[in-house]
């Protein structure tokens, strides 16, 4: 054998070997691939294979305290191509362009765009995608759908919120209650061939969706109905820019009605400047455009809860807040004797009282009754800024109140070292801060029924549509901020003020009220402009409901003891029977 032979032979034995090893690889690898590997690729084989929709679920409906229900679920239709199933192109646009209305070259790009699903229109009313589906157009897929749908179209508007196109809420209780009412969505998955498209003969899988929880509030359509009406007359017999009532059982914190008008409708929230009832409001609209507004910044401001969101200057109605803190400290008492000349002078400052003659003389429940700056002034100096900011922070007036809405605003107060006699003379009958209409409200509450703090709220209960499940929401009871006496003398005081005092036009025959009225003018004060308010409670003994109405900018009459407090007459007339509160035949 020569030398090239033998390296030939070496060559090819070299190769051979080579072979194995390669042979012996790919066997291993086949083998790694086929046992230990083969789930994971059948899934991989499944996938390339399967085409998922998802099916949304049933949002949770949100109910009244009675049950009635204030947002629930309407079926609609969400219409989309699979291109590698469309058999006619050409018919499926035609269809789709005349039933959905829709421009061809928007169906068109769609329809032929190689994409695994491509959706044409979502929201379609049931009728009309039942419509679309008796075409049979191959690859054209019609799947049920839920739209959120509000059966009082604006009723409480700006509390309930709205859900947007992916039907998650966007403000008010469907944001803040999001994780109870939304539901799990479920899927269909629908087998195809390697092109993709579908098998004529392959079995849909469904997993179906979960529902989302009801949302059980504290709020009372008839109330909430009837605070609506009156907010509307009289915004619009005022010429108001708008008018805000609030109602609540101000033992527990429990919301029966919020009313911030002009309302919106929730079944079309986006169309601006809705139920502009008055002149002013139109003007506002007005302004609005000619300042060249963002279209979107002018549906934030429609949307705006004022209860909750917008701060004011609460004006007297605050001198509860005074008269609470001055009898608590032991520096007044109800027959302590006052001077009122018409003003008081503070400083180098001479402060008005309403009445431009004054009162002459008068004692502190006289004061009171007469809503007398001066008197209410004394009481703040005797106070001093020490005491005073320190009931201030006791009564809760500095935080938040923690209504289960979103976005409150805080109180807006002077520095404790920046609060000169002429500063705490001024906040002594609620001018030069601003504080909510919910935090008026709440701390009122707590002032009369017996001293505890209470937070405002609407979540009652979340439960399953199957009732299988439910959580309830707690919200206890919060400090005692002042003793059970001082919330008496308060009842009283307050009850004087209807009966006899500034608030007489809401004395109702039969009925104990209690309340106090206000008149406070606006920034820039050059301009004249004021909000008129008139907070109320009843029976004045023991509370069960209170009421806070403001009026922004009315024209003519502005008191709120005259333009306000009637209102409040009006409300408690029609709710005291529904709230099951009785006649007094003694209250005459």
């Amino acid at each position: 054998m020569n030398e090239n032979q033998t390296c030939h032979r070496g060559k090819v034995a070299v190769l051979y070997f080579l072979l194995s090893i390669m042979m012996i690889g790919l066997a291993g690898r086949l083998v790694y691939l086929m046992v230990f590997r083969s789930q994971y690729y059948s899934a991989r084989a499944e996938d390339l294979h399967q085409r998922e929709r998802a099916i949304k679920a049933a949002r949770g409906r949100i109910l009244d305290r009675n049950g009635v229900v204030l947002a629930d679920n309407r079926t609609v239709c969400t219409i989309s191509v699979i291109h590698n199933q469309v058999k006619d192109p050409e018919a499926a646009i035609a269809v789709l362009c005349r039933e959905l209305d829709l421009p061809e070259e928007t169906v068109r790009k769609k329809v032929e765009k190689r994409s695994s699903r491509e959706v044409i229109a979502s929201n379609v009313e049931k009728e009309l995608g039942d419509r679309v589906r008796s075409f049979g157009l191959e690859g054209v897929k019609v799947d049920e759908d839920y739209k959120r749908y509000y059966p009082y179209d604006s009723l409480a508007s700006k509390v309930l919120g709205f859900t947007g196109g992916d039907n998650q809420g966007i403000i008010g209780l469907e944001v803040k209650y999001e994780s109870y009412l939304k539901g799990i969505n479920g899927t269909i998955l629908s087998m195809a061939d390697a092109a993709g498209v579908e098998l004529k003969n392959g079995l849909e899988e469904r997993i179906e969706p979960i529902p989302g929880n009801d949302l059980i509030t504290s709020l009372d359509v008839n109330i909430q109905q009837y605070a609506q009406q009156l907010a509307y007359e009289t915004m619009e017999k005022k010429n108001a820019k708008g008018v805000s009532i609030l109602v609540m059982n101000p033992q527990n914190g429990e919301i029966l009605a919020l009313v911030n008008v002009p309302e919106f409708n929730l079944n079309d929230p986006f169309t601006l400047d809705q139920n502009l009832v008055s002149e002013s409001a139109r003007l506002k609209a007005e302004e609005e455009v000619l300042k060249g507004l963002d279209p979107q910044e002018r549906r934030n401001r429609m949307w705006r809860n004022s209860c909750v969101s917008d701060t004011y200057e609460p004006g007297s109605t605050f001198k509860i807040i005074t008269a609470a803190a001055g009898l608590e400290a032991g520096v007044v008492k109800l027959e302590d004797r006052f001077s009122c000349p018409g003003f008081r002078i503070v400083e180098d400052r001479k402060i008005r009282c309403h009445k431009v003659g004054g009162h002459g003389g008068e004692n502190f429940l006289q004061g009171m009754m007469n809503s007398c700056n001066p008197v209410l002034i004394d009481v703040g100096q005797r106070l001093g800024v020490d005491l005073y900011y320190q009931y201030f922070q006791q009564f809760g007036l500095k935080g938040k109140t923690g209504i289960d809405i979103p976005g409150e605003a805080s109180t807006i107060m002077h520095k404790k070292e920046a609060m000169g006699p002429v500063e705490l003379a001024t906040v002594s009958f609620g001018q030069s801060f601003q504080i909510t209409p919910v935090q008026l409200v709440a701390t009122v509450s707590s002032i009369i029924n017996g001293g505890r703090r209470v937070t405002p709220h609407f979540g009652v209960k979340a439960q399953s549509a199957d009732g299988t499940w439910m959580r309830e929401f707690t919200y206890p009871l919060g400090d005692q901020i002042l003793s059970e006496e001082t919330s008496q003398t308060m009842r009283y005081i307050l009850e004087q003020v209807v009966a006899e005092g500034s608030g007489k036009r809401a004395y109702l025959e039969g009925f104990r009220i209690g309340g106090k009225t206000a008149t406070s003018e606006k920034l820039p004060r050059s301009l004249k402009k004021y909000i008129s308010s008139f907070i109320g409670f009843a029976p004045a003994d023991q509370p069960q409901v209170i009421a806070l109405i403001t009026i922004d900018e009315p024209e003519g009459i502005y008191y709120g003891g005259t333009i306000a407090a009637p209102v409040i007459a009006d409300l408690f007339r029609n709710i005291l029977p529904v709230l099951g509160i009785k006649e007094n035949m003694n209250s005459g």
